[in-house]
């Protein structure tokens, strides 16, 4: 698996473009660290899409105490959290 952050941060990113486009909103100016339930780009159940799409690309599955602010708040936040799960 490909643990390089910057394409960890290249797919997060596009996950959020996609999943705001999906709901009529343009997220292509979204922040490495802007907290993404706060940005207004998406509602709560593209949220729980992109945590279920994180899980998958990324073969982690979460336990229900790690999925929160700190570990999925941000871009950022959801490229170091894989890095670190995984051990990169």
């Amino acid at each position: 698996m490909n643990l390089d952050r910057d394409a960890i941060k290249a797919a997060v990113r596009a996950k959020v473009i996609e999943l705001a486009k999906n709901l009529g909103m343009d997220a292509s100016d979204i922040g490495d660290d802007d907290l993404i339930p706060a940005t207004g780009y998406v509602d709560s159940a593209a949220i729980l899409e992109l945590v279920v799409w994180y899980e998958d690309a990324y073969q982690m599955p979460l336990k229900q105490e790690e999925i929160n602010i700190d570990n999925l708040g941000s871009i950022n936040s959801m490229t170091e959290f894989v890095i670190k799960r995984k051990g990169g």
